[in-house]
């Protein structure tokens, strides 16, 4: 206290009770996301996967792919954050290098927290009053970001979760497919049996936002009806819910901007796959014969991953984002590649990504003005 007041005593006192209000709140998310982790990298490691490789591993790795992978992933990352602005609108006044800044640092805090609770991060940062200014004359409001992010994330899965069956059931795998993923308690059955259920998800989620922004009294009527036979409160809230996601959806409103959109989730998408199989290429993996692996199996790897990291999990992923990449190269190679020159590659993957991620939020903190900690604190209490 500097002048003996207590409203000085208060101010000084206001940010440690803020971040006891934000570990209270999220304490249960943090200690099972830990939990996770742990138990996830005990079943990989004790499996005779690694998180580490040893330097055996690392013999095949051609270095010089990694600065074009880099470049890659900056690449995807920007039309990642970019394609945004359909979703938001017209006459937001936010520009593509804000967007990209404001994205590279919600994607960071999703990285960062637990199941996926950094998600509020980018729509508030989309909001603050330091976007305001560069915002234009119309407000984006802390719902409207909101639902614009719900609904890129369905349509997201949906892309995705179609990708890999497609890729499940055109690619060939190899014969005969192990019973069970190297390292890891499940067998390659359970695993194609839930990317197939991914899919059947998001195409139901898909369908029930569809209904509520082309039929939403219809669709609002009909929850009430077959919810409520369960429960009015319950009914009401599901009802509340698709229809914030059905507003995010207003970009096939426009055939502009539901073309500009689905262009640019193709090429982010695309770039994914791309960025995947050369760095399986130059990591050493390869088939039982040598031969290089397919965009096709790219394509898997990336919805392999893709619908794994999209699950609630633990900080950094750690565990989760492994997982996915084995789950999909023990059907593509043989057991010799997967745990040798696989393993250099499913840790270069995190790496890369995880240290560009990083870099990227430097450059959006000191490029754009961005104050993570306040923001962040404020988005997530």
């Amino acid at each position: 206290m500097k002048d003996g007041s207590p409203a000085g005593d208060l101010s000084e006192r206001a940010p440690p009770a803020r971040r006891r209000s934000f570990l209270r709140r999220h304490a249960a998310k943090l200690t099972l996301s830990l939990a996770v982790a742990c138990g996830l990298v005990y079943s990989i490691q004790r499996g005779g996967l690694k998180l580490i490789p040893k330097g055996a591993d690392f013999q095949t790795v051609r270095w010089w792919i990694l600065p074009i992978y880099a470049a890659a992933f900056v690449t995807l990352t920007w039309f990642r954050s970019t394609r945004w602005r359909f979703l938001l609108g017209a006459g937001t006044g936010l520009t593509k290098r804000r967007l990209f800044a404001i994205s590279i640092v919600g994607f960071t805090a999703i990285l960062l927290l637990p199941f996926r609770i950094g998600e509020l991060v980018r729509p508030y940062l989309a909001r603050t009053p330091a976007a305001e200014a560069a915002r234009g004359p119309r407000r984006i409001t802390m719902a409207m970001a909101t639902s614009s992010i719900m609904a890129e994330r369905v349509i997201d899965g949906l892309y995705l979760s179609l990708v890999l069956a497609a890729s499940l059931v055109l690619v060939p795998t190899i014969h005969p497919l192990p019973e069970k993923v190297v390292g890891l308690p499940i067998t390659v059955g359970q695993v194609r049996g839930y990317a197939y259920s991914i899919l059947g998800l998001f195409s139901c989620l898909f369908v029930g936002v569809a209904a509520f922004y082309w039929m939403r009294s219809w669709a609002h009527a009909l929850t009430l009806k077959l919810v409520g036979l369960v429960s009015r409160p319950i009914a009401e809230k599901v009802a509340g819910t698709f229809e914030q996601l059905a507003d995010g959806l207003h970009v096939f409103g426009s055939r502009t901007r539901a073309v500009g959109f689905l262009f640019e989730t193709t090429i982010y998408w695309g770039l994914s796959a791309l960025g995947l199989g050369l760095l399986a290429w130059g990591s050493g993996v390869v088939h039982a014969d040598g031969s290089v692996g397919s965009f096709g199996e790219a394509c898997a790897l990336l919805g392999m991953l893709g619908c794994a990291v999209m699950l609630p999990g633990p900080p950094g992923l750690l565990g989760v984002f492994q997982a996915g990449l084995y789950a999909g190269m023990v059907m593509y190679y043989p057991t010799v590649v997967v745990t040798g020159p696989g393993a250099s590659f499913v840790f270069l993957t995190y790496a890369m990504q995880v240290v560009c991620q990083l870099a990227m939020t430097v450059w959006a903190i000191s490029a754009v003005g961005i104050d993570v900690g306040r923001t962040a604190l404020d988005a997530l209490d």
